[in-house]
């Protein structure tokens, strides 16, 4: 059985669970068995650059007393992907890259749901990195709290509101750009009638092939 570690970057505990619901479907399939966990000493959400930052360290130490077959950094903004990566022989996906990837075979230009404005400049340098950075049509900022997020209600209507934005500025699918989203991705996808990426589960999706 290989293990496949989740890394949620931030301190949420309820981020975290949120993390492992959207997996849950991956789970031992395939001989892998994916494990979330979380870094307490990571900031409580990742809104800015400083805690992005700020949330490097604590995953660095994570790797180094976790040993796995694969390792997905559960932040839609990727972050220290490239220091996890330097630590590691084993692959490093970052949830953001993954569900980009996922939202290009669905169509020529996607959308991004960000939960902050802050968050654009974060997924603008990992596009550049991607060499995609063209193919956005829109990148909508809901400018919400991580608990309203976290809310089974709070935020939908915003949410839907984005993705609907996003499908009249061309784009084919929408990536929901942060992981406190995860548990709206349902209910988005059908009333805005559009694809909607979860970036935890284009993740997994890409921790299996990367094992396969």
């Amino acid at each position: 059985m290989r293990r496949v570690l989740i890394i949620n970057p931030n301190a949420s505990v309820p981020c975290s669970q949120g993390i492992a619901a959207a997996i849950a479907p991956f789970q031992g399939g395939a001989g892998i068995h994916a494990e979330v966990v979380g870094s307490p000493e990571g900031p409580p959400a990742i809104l800015s650059w400083q805690d992005w930052h700020a949330a490097v360290g604590p995953m660095l130490a994570i790797v180094a007393r976790e040993a796995a077959d694969a390792y997905v950094i559960a932040c839609a903004s990727d972050p220290g992907i490239e220091a996890v990566r330097a630590a590691t022989a084993a692959p490093v996906l970052g949830i953001f890259r993954a569900a980009i990837a996922a939202a290009m075979v669905r169509g020529e230009r996607f959308g991004v749901i960000a939960i902050v404005s802050a968050s654009r400049a974060r997924h603008l340098a990992a596009l550049r990195a991607m060499g995609v950075e063209h193919r956005l049509a829109e990148e909508v900022a809901l400018d919400v709290s991580m608990d309203m997020l976290l809310d089974p209600i709070a935020a939908r209507a915003r949410l839907i509101e984005a993705a609907r934005r996003c499908a009249d500025a061309g784009a084919g699918s929408v990536v929901l750009g942060c992981t406190g989203m995860a548990h709206h991705r349902a209910a988005v996808e059908d009333a805005a009638g559009i694809a909607v990426i979860d970036p935890c589960q284009a993740g997994m999706v890409q921790a299996l092939l990367a094992l396969a």
